[in-house]
C-alpha cells in the first residue's frame, strides 16, 4: 500500500510544500527562506533550502542559476558539517549534470552523493542518488549495466511503500523494455506507474507515465488519437506545474507520434518547437533527439537529401561526444532509412 507522494528535496522550512507545488511557487518560497537563513547564519537551513531552490531552477530550465545554487548549498552544508545535506546538494548537482549532458560529471557527483548519504544516515538521499546513477546509465543506453539496479531500487521502494520512487523505477524499467522492443511489458509497467501516481497524487510522475504510455500506444497499436489524447492530459499537468523540461519532452513525443502517423509537416513543426525549448534550457539530449526528428521529417517532406545526410553526420558526432548510445543507434537507422550513409557526404 502506498502513501501520498512527497518531495524529500523540499526540506527545512519548506517541508510543507507539496510534490505538486508549482515550480514558481517553490522558487519564491525557497528564495525567501534561503535569504532568511543566510542572514541569520543558519548554514544547515541555508543548505537544505538551497537544494529546493536549485531544483526549482533546474526544472524551470534556468541552468546557470541551478548550478550556482547547488554549489552554494554544498558549501553551506559543509560549513554546518551536515553530511546528509552535502549529499542532497551533490545529488542536485549530479542531476543537473545529467540534464546538461555532462555524463562523466553526473556519475562522479551522484556517486559521491550516494556515499555521503550512507555516511550521513539518510536512506532517502542514498536511494535518490543510486536512482540517479541508474537513470544516467539508462539514458546513455547502457541497459544491461543498470537494469538490475532499477529492479533493486523498485523492490526497495515497494518495500517502503514509497510511491514517488516506485513510479520512477517502474517508468525507468518500462523505458528500457520499450527501447528493446518489449512493448507489452512496457505498456503494463507505464500503466501501473500511472495508476500508482494517480492514487498517490504525484502529478509529475503521472505526466511522465502518460508520455510513456502514449509512445507505446503509438508504436505498438498505431492508435494516434489515443496517444495524442494521453499527451494532452500530461501537457495540462506540465503547464500547471511549470515543468519546462517535461513539457519540451512532451512536445518532442508528440512530434514522434505525428511522424509515425505520416503527418510529417505537423511533426516538423513540433520538432522545431521542442528544439527551441531544449536549446533555451541547455538540454543537449532533448535537443539532439529533436534535431533527429526534424531531419527525418524534412526528408519525408522532400528536403534535399544531401543536406539531410550532412545534418545526420553532425548529429552522430554530437551524440558520440555526449555518450548517448541508444540515440546514436537511432541516427544510424535514419541514415539507413534514407540511404544517406555517412560516407556519402565525405
Amino acid at each position: 500500500m502506498y502513501g501520498k507522494a512527497f518531495a524529500p528535496e523540499y526540506q527545512g522550512a519548506l517541508t510543507a510544500l507539496s510534490v505538486n507545488s508549482s515550480l514558481t511557487d517553490v522558487l519564491a518560497a525557497g528564495i525567501e527562506e534561503l535569504e532568511a537563513a543566510r542572514r541569520s547564519g543558519r548554514y544547515g537551513e541555508a543548505a537544505r533550502c538551497g537544494v529546493a531552490v536549485a531544483e526549482a531552477y533546474r526544472r524551470l530550465g534556468r541552468i546557470g542559476d541551478a548550478d550556482r545554487e547547488w554549489k552554494a548549498s554544498y558549501r553551506a552544508a559543509r560549513a554546518a558539517e551536515d553530511t546528509a545535506a552535502m549529499a542532497w546538494a551533490l545529488w542536485s548537482g549530479g542531476t543537473l549534470a545529467r540534464q546538461r549532458g555532462a555524463f562523466p560529471l553526473a556519475w562522479r557527483l551522484l556517486g559521491f552523493a550516494a556515499e555521503f548519504g550512507e555516511r550521513g544516515g539518510d536512506v532517502v538521499v542514498r536511494g535518490y542518488s543510486l536512482a540517479g546513477l541508474a537513470e544516467t546509465g539508462r539514458i546513455q543506453g547502457d541497459y544491461e549495466a543498470v537494469g538490475r539496479l532499477h529492479e533493486q531500487l523498485l523492490a526497495e521502494a515497494r518495500r517502503r511503500g514509497e510511491a514517488r520512487h516506485t513510479v520512477w523505477a517502474l517508468e525507468g524499467i518500462a523505458q528500457i523494455h520499450r527501447n528493446t522492443g518489449r512493448y507489452d511489458s512496457a505498456h503494463a509497467l507505464f500503466e501501473e506507474a500511472a495508476g500508482i501516481a494517480e492514487r498517490a497524487d504525484d502529478r509529475r510522475g503521472r505526466a511522465w507515465a502518460l508520455r510513456g504510455l502514449a509512445d507505446v500506444v503509438s508504436v505498438r497499436d498505431g492508435d494516434t488519437e489515443r496517444a495524442l489524447a494521453l499527451l494532452s492530459e500530461a501537457e495540462a499537468t506540465c503547464r500547471a506545474m511549470n515543468l519546462s523540461s517535461a513539457l519540451a519532452y512532451n512536445h518532442k513525443m508528440r512530434g514522434n507520434i505525428l511522424y509515425r502517423a505520416g503527418r510529417h509537416a505537423e511533426a516538423r513543426d513540433l520538432y522545431e518547437r521542442s528544439l527551441a525549448e531544449f536549446r533555451a534550457m541547455g538540454e543537449p539530449r532533448g535537443a539532439a533527439l529533436s534535431r533527429l526528428g526534424l531531419a527525418k521529417s524534412r526528408a519525408r517532406l522532400g528536403h534535399d537529401l544531401h543536406e539531410i545526410a550532412a545534418e545526420l553526420v553532425v548529429l552522430a558526432a554530437e551524440l558520440d561526444r555526449i555518450g548517448l548510445r541508444h540515440a546514436r543507434e537511432m541516427v544510424t537507422r535514419a541514415q539507413e532509412e534514407f540511404g544517406v550513409a555517412a560516407e556519402a557526404v565525405r
